[in-house]
């Protein structure tokens, strides 16, 4: 009997879940065991799991879970060098070469677990089956202008929060911008026919702001993109990978430019692949941006877990995709679960001998 365990996520303003009660109850239907962890800050109670029919475990159990269970969470674990035995599904940030995903493969080689990556469950032609991207790019522009309106009045963006729904964060968002007295700002959006890019736009236009959408026709020429830095705003979509364009060059902090604020949802800043080149690390809830420059100034957003500020629509939206894909982990070694496989599979086969906690390749 295929045993999912749904963990309690331990890093600070995630409240997500990756399956409601409803989708636990189906899943048992089906023949599944569930247990799910005791969250107190989860945004759907413990209880309306239990009366799904789901186990109830102590919140951070999952070590001690079955050898069989599978550990099924979204954002990182806690970096404490354990070895990892279990199967984990999750999202990883592990195989595009950034320094923490080497050292979370080096547990997982060490344990002898598996990593099933959530950002790799795709179908037959590579398309992604589920993803939080929507909330990603509408969440992202939100902050995005937050911070542009900080900026007008000569301030930085101040912490962030979550919001019961998109229309209250909606209302805090015009507030802060009509405070201003300015005229709204001009935003590009590259990416913007895939679901971060359309959620981000779509806020962008809710908020009355003037969108250039671009995509594929009109980066396929590698660049430069002199375009990008005439707006007062730029929401990347762009995941990092091999071969993608650099859109916005070290130099750009340079004067001479329009471009104030720049929304780095797809961010992936110690990626070798990372298409934003003016900054090196995240932003979290607390310091929502990077000052990168000052005269005139440029502030970069890049909040890794930006769908938990909208926790209930996002939760809700991303289990509905995923319920499919969960039924069949009863046949682990086919489909998209056998692809994920595969992909970890390749990937620690590369691994440098020696990478553990603390230690990354040199």
């Amino acid at each position: 009997m295929t045993h999912l365990w749904v963990r309690a996520e331990s890093r600070p303003n995630e409240d997500r879940v990756g399956i409601t009660p409803d989708g636990v109850r189906h899943l048992i239907a089906r023949g599944m065991r569930v247990t799910v962890e005791d969250s107190a800050r989860r945004v759907i109670p413990t209880e309306d799991y239990a009366a799904a029919g789901a186990a109830v475990a102590p919140e951070g159990s999952w070590p001690g879970a079955p050898a069989d269970a599978i550990i099924f969470g979204l954002k990182e674990l806690p970096e404490n060098g354990t070895p990892l035995t279990h199967r984990h599904i999750m999202f990883g940030h592990a195989f595009k070469g950034q320094p923490a995903g080497q050292v979370l493969q080096g547990r997982f080689r060490d344990g002898g677990g598996t990593l099933l990556d959530l950002e790799y469950l795709t179908d037959e032609t590579g398309r992604r089956l589920a993803a939080f991207g929507y909330w990603a790019g509408y969440a992202g522009a939100a902050v995005s202008l937050m911070a542009w309106a900080a900026q007008q009045s000569g301030g930085i963006c101040p912490p962030v929060r979550a919001y019961p729904d998109r229309h209250l964060m909606q209302d805090d968002l015009r507030a802060r911008m009509d405070a201003t007295g300015r005229p709204r700002p001009r935003a590009i959006v590259i990416g913007a026919k895939g679901r971060v890019g359309s959620g981000a736009s779509d806020l962008l236009t809710a908020m009355g702001v003037r969108v250039t959408g671009w995509d594929m026709a009109e980066t396929a020429h590698g660049g430069p993109f002199p375009e990008i830095l005439m707006h007062d705003i730029l929401i990347n979509a762009i995941l990092a990978h091999p071969g993608a364009p650099v859109f916005v060059a070290p130099e750009a902090v340079r004067p001479g430019r329009t471009l104030g604020v720049i929304g780095d949802v797809a961010c992936d800043p110690t990626s070798d692949f990372s298409p934003i080149k003016v900054y090196d690390r995240t932003t979290d809830w607390q310091a929502p941006v990077l000052r990168v420059a000052e005269a005139p100034v440029l502030d970069v957003m890049a909040i890794d877990n930006l769908p938990s500020m909208l926790p209930r629509e996002s939760s809700e939206d991303y289990a509905a995709q995923l319920l499919p894909v969960l039924e069949a982990l009863d046949a682990p070694q086919e489909g998209a679960w056998g692809r994920a496989e595969a992909l970890y599979r390749q990937h620690l086969a590369r691994l440098q001998p020696g990478v553990h906690e603390g230690l990354t390749p040199s």
